[in-house]
This record gives C-alpha cells, structure tokens and sequence, in this order.
C-alpha cells in the first residue's frame, strides 16, 4: 500500500475496497443491514412508535407483475353470466364473465376461482380484500405506488420503512431482500431506500429470467484465506475509525463500518440459507419443486421461508407476466398453475413450523382487469378495484373485506386504497404509521404521508 494511498484515505477506501480480493463488494454493502446504531435507533422506534396492534415480526410480499384478473381468482361475479356479451361500459366494450368456475372453501366460505385449487385448501387462513384501489391504470406507476405510496416522487419503499421501525433480527444477514426482482415498472425503485439510509436498501438476489437456485451473490466468496481477509478488513476499518474520529456525526461512516462486519459474517450464513437443495424430498414436493411448472416459483417461496426463519424481516418475490391484455383463456391458467401449489406449500410450511403467525404474507398486483373484454379473449387494467390476500401475523384468517360491485367495475364498499393498506400493514408489524418519521429536506417524512387509515377489520381481534 503506497503512503499516497494512506494519506488520502477517501480513496484508499474505495480502491481498497474494489480492488482488493476482500471477497465482498461495495455494490452489496449499500445493500445490506444496518450497524449496531441503526439497531438500536430501530429498536427505540419499535419501543415509542408501536401502535400495540401488531403480532407479526416480519413480511413475506408476493407482488404479481402485470395486474391479475381478480373477477378470475379471488372475487367471484355471478352477475357476469347475465350480462355476458352484451354492451359493456365503454364505448364498443362487451362484458365478459369468468370462464372458471368458483366454489366456497372451508368454514369461512371463501369464494375462490378453479385455477387455485391448491390456495383453497388453505382458504381460512386468508384475509381476502376485493375492494383495493390505486390512482392510475398504468404500471409503472401503480407498482412504484403499491411499493412507495407515491408516484410522484422517490420515496422509500415499503420494506425499506419496515426495516427502519423494526431493525434486524439477524447480524449476519441483510434485512430487506428482494429474490428476483422483475425490471421495468420502477426497478430498483421498488426495493429502494431514497432518503433513508443507505443501510436500509433492499438487496437484490438474483433476476426473474434464472432459476432461484442457480442464484449466486457476486464476490460473496472470499478470494484470499480468512485469517488474511481478516487483516485486511482490520486494515479498511483503522482508516476508517480515523475518518469518523475526523467527521463526527457522519452517520455514513458509521454504517460503513459496520456493514464491513455485516458482509464478513455474511459470507457464511448466507449460503447456507439459500441452499434449498440441502431441504428433504418431501419440503421439495411442498413446494412443487418436483414439477417443471412450479420449480422455479416454488424455489422463490422455499428460499422466502429460509430467510424469513434465518431472521430476514422484509422478503419480496415477484411473478409475472399477468398483464393479460389478450389470450387470457389460457395464459391466465398458466399463471396461476405455476404459483398455486408453492404458495400453498409456503403458507403450510409456515404453519406447520410455527413462523405463520407472526410472518406476515401478502399477495397482490399493482391494480386488476377489467370485468369486461378488451379485444376478442381479454380484459385491461382496472385500478378502481382489484383484489389481494393476507395471511399470517395476526390478520383476521377467513375475513372478506370490501365489495367491487356487482360486476366489479368499482370498489362500491370499504374501499382500500394503497395508503390505508400500507397504514394497516405498518399496524400488523406493531407500527404506528404516524409516528415513524424520518426527518429529510426539512420534515418529517412517512411512508403514509399525511393520510392512512388502520383497517383493524382486517386484524385478528
């Protein structure tokens, strides 16, 4: 190392730390969790913003590319075979009715389509909303809004701010992963951190056009032995202790400092939690690993239930295309074959190791389809209604929330917007959604901004 080099430690940090074989990258530390101080402001957070209406611990979120038909899957329209065929709404539309059968499942009566069979099975342990709403009908921005609560601006994202109230239940580990995040439709900006510290950053694992299990973490494994990557760790942070001693109050060196540890002790659990071979034949089969049609969905949903037990508070998984603007008769059905037996194995799993309850899993796209036919076999988007489902910490299992009409054109009863779902979500972790702030360009920022109701129908009582 050249004296030039110590002497200007600002690059020596950089350079060191993408040059040298430390075996981890600076690209992964923006990414991972927090330092001890972030641990500790979090777990205040937790303490004096609480809303004491929370049981759940962490969040499993399910987001469906593209917009699913929810008068196909979750909120059943008999009036549609009335109407089938004839003027719709628009100019030159015809309603269409689902061409799937529903039928009522367990002792709630949960009506849910055909295409999940297997979801069914697991029909009271879901609290099902058919009146969701968002602003506008176009993806970018709705899915940028379900992630952010805004469109408008770069703003958090939702696990971002679940991370910030909660803190870390694993050192070792980030806390906020995205497994196979789609592009387009915000990208990065859905897993991002904007003004909150970078050490709330969701990490990317992988991409949505490769298998979860051929997924791998760039620079993960060290280059050199670990007594000499220890030393050379020791090396970076002794100029980095001098820079905070220089700058006092830069909070930015200090989770510098300590995300070098999280990335060392990363790079032997992590590996290991994303191992889903090592799972017996049986979990396999669980989660549809076994079948060429839910592998790669059903290895997302396993390697999700292996973090969320490591100690991973915010995992999202992404599926798509759902965008079924035509040929919905038979790329709808592939959607769902595709997700429905690991989403089952996922929630069962979940159960039968005891983590359902106090994991929170929500499934959801960014607005729905239309009750009626966009060209000869399709149906376009439709953000006045559109349904998703909860289960686990501490929903009201079994519940239906809202109602979308007749034909479910429009949310015509509680309807939900993204700001009261997010309120509702932030109360099930045990957050009060008006009380975690995050002071930036002179105020106090929230992921609800200045509107958010609680649904506390939706919340176990």
């Amino acid at each position: 190392m050249s004296l030039c080099m110590v002497r200007n430690p600002l690059v020596t940090r950089r350079a060191v730390l993408q040059n040298t074989a430390c075996g981890f990258g600076w690209l992964a530390f923006s990414a991972m969790l927090a330092n001890a101080a972030d641990a500790s402001k979090a777990s205040k957070a937790l303490e004096e913003k609480g809303s004491g209406l929370g049981r759940a611990k962490r969040v499993i979120f399910l987001s469906m590319k593209g917009g699913p038909s929810h008068v196909d899957t979750l909120d059943y329209k008999p009036a549609l075979a009335k109407v089938d065929g004839k003027p719709g709404p628009r100019p030159g539309s015809k309603w269409m009715k689902s061409p799937w059968q529903f039928q009522q499942h367990g002792q709630s009566g949960q009506w849910i389509s055909e295409l999940m069979p297997e979801l069914a099975k697991v029909a009271d342990d879901l609290a099902i909303v058919n009146s969701m709403q968002t602003d506008v009908p176009a993806h970018p921005q709705a899915t940028i809004r379900m992630h952010t609560g805004t469109s408008q601006f770069v703003r958090p994202s939702v696990g971002s701010w679940v991370l910030y109230g909660l803190g870390s239940e694993n050192e070792s580990l980030p806390g906020f992963i995205s497994i196979a995040p789609a592009g387009g439709g915000g990208g990065a900006q859905n897993y991002g951190n904007a003004f909150l510290p970078a050490s709330f950053q969701g990490m990317r694992l992988g991409n949505e056009n490769r298998e979860v299990e051929q997924t791998q973490v760039s620079n993960l494994a060290p280059l050199v032995g670990s007594q000499r990557q220890r030393r050379e760790l020791a090396f970076i942070q002794s100029m980095n202790e001098k820079k905070r001693a220089r700058d006092r109050g830069d909070h930015e060196i200090e989770g510098v400092i300590h995300s070098y540890e999280l990335a060392f002790r990363m790079q032997s659990e992590l590996p290991q939690v994303m191992d889903i071979k090592s799972e017996s034949a049986e979990t396999l089969a669980l989660y549809g690993m076994d079948r060429k049609e839910t592998k790669n969905f059903g290895g997302k949903c396993l390697m999700a239930r292996r973090m969320a037990e490591a100690g991973v508070r915010f995992i999202e998984i992404t599926h798509g295309n759902w965008d079924h603007h035509a040929s919905i008769g038979t790329s709808l059905p592939k959607n769902c074959e595709a997700i429905d037996r690991p989403l089952f194995g996922l929630l069962t799993d979940l159960k039968q190791r005891g983590l359902l309850e106090e994991t929170l899993v929500v499934w959801t796209g960014e607005f729905g389809r239309t009750p009626y036919a966009q060209g000869r076999d399709g149906r376009d988007h439709n953000h006045k209604a559109f349904s998703l489902w909860m289960a686990g910490g501490g929903v009201a299992a079994g519940k239906r929330y809202g109602v979308s009409g007749e034909f479910g054109v429009e949310a015509t009863e509680n309807a939900l917007p993204i700001v009261d779902f997010h309120a509702t979500l932030l109360a099930l972790l045990g957050l009060d959604h008006e009380q975690l702030t995050y002071p930036h360009a002179g105020r106090d920022f929230r992921l609800t901004d200045t509107k958010g109701r609680i649904v506390r129908d939706l919340m176990a009582t």
